[in-house]
């Protein structure tokens, strides 16, 4: 599988950490991950938007290893955060979580469906 990042000239640079689009090629497998929340596996659902940003990337990482995949197979994500006072916490762990993957991503503020999540986050990825 080959990935190639396409930022094109006529567009603004992407700020951090993404792309602003992907091409992929060579694939034989989409994975697309439902939004995971930041609850844990019994139920808890941890205080403070950083501890929830980074449970709901590790359910990302669940659902990708289940499917035999991991961050270096992500191509797209769209983040929902309850609000925009979490943006830069989100860019920041984010860029952590990602350590250097930079695919196309979306993050948009919105009422979530439960008011305890913060955060939500679905993916593609490829393979």
């Amino acid at each position: 599988m080959k990935i190639t990042r396409i930022n094109a000239e006529a567009a603004p640079v992407p700020t951090t950490g993404y792309s602003q689009a992907l091409e992929v090629r060579g694939h034989e497998r989409l994975l697309f991950v439902s939004g995971q929340t930041p609850v844990a596996a019994d139920g808890t659902v941890p205080e403070g938007f950083e501890a929830q940003c980074r449970l709901a990337w590790r359910n990302v990482e669940a659902q990708l290893a289940a499917a035999g995949m991991s961050l270096d197979n992500l191509v797209m994500h769209r983040t929902y955060l309850a609000d925009r006072s979490h943006a830069m916490v989100n860019r920041a762990v984010r860029n952590e979580v990602l350590a250097g993957r930079e695919p196309a991503l979306t993050v948009v503020v919105a009422g979530i469906f439960d008011e305890a999540w913060l955060i939500e986050i679905e993916a593609v990825a490829a393979a």
